[in-house]
């Protein structure tokens, strides 16, 4: 609403709603890259895109390519078509592909598409192997999906452990704070809140980057505080461009006349 607003003020200041719309994109992505950041890297997404449509013409040619297969199944989960990466990377299983990142990732992606029972045991079997696989990934990905299908203890439990394997881990605790919410542990998810905004701001600057939209969400009203300092800024900046703008009256007290002729005309 606020960016139709001020779309509609730059376009009768400039009289080019073209240029007004860029000048409105490029605030809300500058805003949001210093905020919440929570829209996506337009040039990272685009990369992406380029790079799946160049493995999808791979298998095209050659199926039988496991690490093409791979490398496309993770781009699908990380866009979230968890079916599509089911049906990529399940050859690969069945071709003796056991490793630890492929039971892992399509253990990802059966959870994502529904498939609780299996995507549970590859993640069982992928812990097996490797218990700390990345910091406790396997058991953020058990939080994330339990959480999602109603499943507050088992996140509880899965969140817990992530805990103590990824110490500082912003994400883990804010997900941790909303299973006790829905568990109805008010006061532990407080807590929980209050501890996760303590490690977000003791984070190194790259961390507090990737986890920002997580630590708004630890203490929704920072993002509120924001939006209201920019409601005043923008403000500010309206009234200021709307003086220098405006038509000085005339020097005869006849009103707004270019030509002072124009107001004997009117008399």
């Amino acid at each position: 609403m606020m960016s139709w607003l001020l779309w509609m003020v730059l376009s009768s200041l400039t009289g080019s709603p073209v240029l007004s719309g860029l000048a409105v994109l490029a605030l809300v992505i500058l805003v949001d890259r210093y905020t919440v950041g929570i829209l996506p890297s337009p040039l990272r997404a685009i990369g992406r895109w380029q790079r799946a449509s160049t493995l999808q013409r791979l298998l095209q040619s050659n199926p039988h390519d496991r690490r093409a297969r791979y490398e496309l199944a993770d781009l699908w989960v990380r866009r979230g078509k968890y079916a599509a990466a089911v049906e990529v990377l399940k050859p690969n299983l069945e071709a003796g592909d056991d490793d630890v990142g492929t039971l892992f990732l399509l253990g990802v992606a059966y959870l994502g598409a529904g498939d609780a029972a299996r995507g549970e045991l590859l993640l069982d079997e992928a812990a097996k192997q490797e218990p700390g696989y990345q910091m406790g990934a396997v058991d953020l990905a058990r939080g994330r999906f339990r959480l999602a299908r109603g499943d507050t203890k088992g996140a509880v439990e899965a969140l817990n452990r992530l805990r103590e394997a990824r110490q500082g881990t912003v994400e883990g605790r804010v997900m941790l704070a909303q299973a006790l919410d829905k568990s109805g542990r008010d006061a532990d998810a407080a807590l929980m809140r209050e501890e996760a905004w303590k490690e977000y701001v003791a984070a190194p600057g790259f961390q507090r980057r990737r986890e920002r939209l997580w630590a708004w969400r630890a203490r929704p009203s920072r993002p509120l505080a924001y939006g209201v300092a920019l409601v005043a800024v923008l403000a500010l900046g309206i009234s200021v461009l709307s003086r220098v703008t405006a038509p000085e009256p005339s020097p005869d007290g006849y009103g707004f006349y270019d030509d002072p002729g124009m107001a004997s005309d009117n008399e």
